[in-house]
């Protein structure tokens, strides 16, 4: 499995927020200060509040509002999907971030969460994927 630990500046108010593009929780791995969100069977993201964050690192907590500190990238099965969680996002609170980006072989969008958290979508054509 692979765990992703974000730190967020309100568990309750990012947890909102992916809970209106589709994602589910884990109600006994949440509370208060933090919130398991499950993108699949073998991927959790953990949203955690800042402080709690911080017990997890050695120095300071990154701040993704003044620029990146991680990119999050994520397939999704049609140029449709890519489009409609992209919408949801910047419809549920997150900002934009690149413009889409559209070839033969794939379909891109990506947008950031109200922390400021880079989120990739993207549609990969199964079809020119070299073996």
């Amino acid at each position: 499995m692979l765990f992703v630990n974000l730190p967020v500046r309100d568990v309750a108010a990012a947890r909102s927020f992916y809970e209106a593009l589709g994602f589910t929780f884990h109600r006994l791995d949440s509370d208060e200060g933090s919130a398991s969100m499950v993108v699949d069977e073998s991927i959790v993201v953990r949203l955690l509040a800042r402080d709690r964050f911080a017990e997890l690192v050695t120095g300071e907590v990154g701040d993704p509002a003044s620029g990146p500190t991680v990119l999050l990238s994520l397939t999704a099965d049609t140029r449709e999907d890519v489009d409609d969680l992209v919408a949801r996002a910047l419809g549920s609170g997150g900002g934009p971030w690149l413009p889409p980006r559209d070839t033969a072989s794939d379909h891109t969008g990506s947008f950031t969460d109200p922390d400021g958290h880079v989120w990739e979508i993207r549609w990969i054509d199964q079809l020119h994927v070299v073996n």
